[in-house]
């Protein structure tokens, strides 16, 4: 008998039931949820809108995964609809083990102090009993000459991809490039300090103790 033909696998397609197409997983598993909350509260993509402070369209478009909110965006909607922050993700933790992201993709985020050419590009989000991970992609194109300092609970991990800066960590310094790395504890002021050569791309890595509503 002939052997049964196999399927050909194509350039980047995921294995193992990973997400296949140009669909960003943790986008519409968001807006999903957006559309349930707002259905159980009988209110229309319109009402909901403008309760946030949205255009209909815009919402429309992140119920169906059309668009990635920001983080102002979701807050602003979780306050609309009078539920925690952390609501949005629950159910796409409960259905995944496993984060699949496409080149290019994944939710950007505005974090408190983000400026102009400063882009943090989330990666995953997994959440287990104790402990929060979040893997950014952060895109630095602009110089500027005052950077927002971060500080928050748990510990973070950069490594560097492309470009040169200066990272400050406490009453430290570190010269980063393509290659380096640098592991710490987040409590104590961090960020970027001096930039050299741009564009600067580095992947940060935080975990955090994980606190319930």
């Amino acid at each position: 008998m002939p052997e049964p033909r196999r399927k050909k696998r194509m350039k980047n397609e995921p294995v193992n039931g990973g997400a296949g197409g140009h669909e960003n997983q943790l986008e519409l598993a968001i807006g999903r949820e957006i559309r349930s909350f707002r259905r159980k509260m009988d209110l229309t993509i319109a009402e909901l809108a403008k309760l946030a402070g949205l255009s209909a369209g815009m919402l429309s478009k992140i119920e169906n995964g059309n668009a990635s909110p920001s983080l102002g965006t979701l807050q602003a909607l979780s306050r609309a609809l009078n539920i925690p922050f952390t609501a949005f993700f629950r159910k796409y933790e409960e259905e995944r083990d496993a984060s699949y992201v496409r080149s290019g993709q994944g939710l950007v985020i505005e974090r408190r102090g983000t400026r102009a050419g400063h882009e943090y590009r989330l990666l995953g989000y997994s959440v287990g009993k104790s402990i929060s991970v979040e893997p950014y992609l952060i895109t630095l194109t602009e110089e500027s000459e005052v950077f927002p300092l971060f500080q928050h609970p748990g510990t973070e991990f950069i490594y560097m991809l492309e470009g040169d800066m200066l990272y400050m960590h406490g009453d430290k310094s570190y010269r980063l490039s393509p290659g380096d790395s640098l592991f710490f504890d987040a409590d104590a002021p961090h960020g970027p300090e001096e930039l050299f050569r741009l564009p600067i791309r580095f992947l940060s890595i935080i975990v955090s103790p994980r606190f319930t509503d």
